[in-house]
């Protein structure tokens, strides 16, 4: 099918990374803002759709405010189940594939080793509780679906743990990092890869719908993460905090977080040919990135 590859979100970290790259490899897309196309309204998502033609929908719109969401659970859900439910039933009504990207937070973390797309889901939260709601009507609203489980995204567009860290870093002799939950920290470029990778295979006819983990590879926990982004940094900025180890109770939060949150990617590697570099070599470019981009601003 010709036609771009149509963005939802893309004013979000993943869905400006989508974009940025798909110019960069002059890989036709296109992509709304919530101000260009509301995801809760059908008319909204269908004058979208009609207006681009596209090839492939990606659905990369949602509530990420994980605490605030305990407050917000109407917001959190019209957006994380109303709003994938929606771009599916117009993706599907106008027999175009859609990727919805859903999260780890579908699970509690109790499970010792990876997940994988088999096990049975337990989200501890209102955050987690919506997306695995949006999952549930993504698969029921449209046939040709592609759920992308991931975890920890970072990257050079929006606000993330990474630039948080490096900001940090630069403000601060001591960072106190929870040291007690585990998890595969995610590129935002090796998600829009992920987004690529299924367009190719869609274009040799390969429709292997359905739920897939995608993360980087590679575990380390929030401590271990932070650590490495102050090690990157500190050859070109001088600055090397201390990165204190704490534990989860000793920075409460009103959403529960999973304590494991390791995502077995085989799956995903298998069917479409393409894993994500390992989280440390991601991390290390994405800083190096960043602090050019300063450089050149100054």
């Amino acid at each position: 099918m010709n036609g771009p590859i149509l963005v939802f979100g893309a004013a979000g970290q993943l869905g400006h990374e989508v974009i940025a790259l798909a110019r960069a490899r002059e890989i036709e897309a296109a992509g709304f803002n919530r101000a260009g196309a509301d995801i809760t309204d059908f008319d909204s998502v269908t004058a979208a759709i009609l207006a681009v033609k596209p090839r492939l929908v990606l659905n990369a719109a949602a509530y990420t405010a994980v605490d605030k969401a305990e407050t917000e659970p109407e917001a959190a859900y019209a957006a994380n189940a109303v709003g994938a439910e929606t771009v599916a039933r117009a993706a599907a009504l106008h027999q175009v594939p859609v990727i919805q990207i859903s999260t780890d937070y579908v699970f509690d973390g109790t499970k010792i080793g990876a997940y994988v797309e088999t096990d049975p889901i337990a989200p501890l939260g209102v955050y987690g509780k919506t997306k695995s709601a949006g999952e549930a009507m993504v698969q029921q609203a449209h046939p040709c679906h592609f759920i992308l489980r991931t975890s920890w995204v970072y990257g050079r567009f929006g606000a993330n743990f990474l630039k948080t860290v490096l900001r940090l870093s630069r403000e601060r002799a001591e960072l106190r990092i929870v040291a007690d939950q585990h998890g595969c920290p995610t590129a935002t470029q090796d998600l829009a890869e992920a987004v690529f990778a299924i367009d190719r295979a869609l274009a040799r006819g390969i429709e292997a719908s359905g739920t897939y983990h995608f993360a980087g590879s590679g575990v380390t926990t929030w401590h271990g993460f932070a650590s490495a982004i102050v090690e990157a940094q500190a050859p070109a900025t001088g600055r090397r905090p201390k990165v204190l180890a704490i534990a989860t109770a000793d920075y409460p939060t009103p959403a529960r977080r999973p304590t494991n949150s390791e995502l077995d990617s085989s799956l995903f590697a298998s069917v479409f040919g393409y894993r994500a570099r390992d989280w440390q070599t991601r991390a290390r470019e994405t800083v190096e990135l960043l602090l050019q981009e300063t450089r050149a601003e100054t």
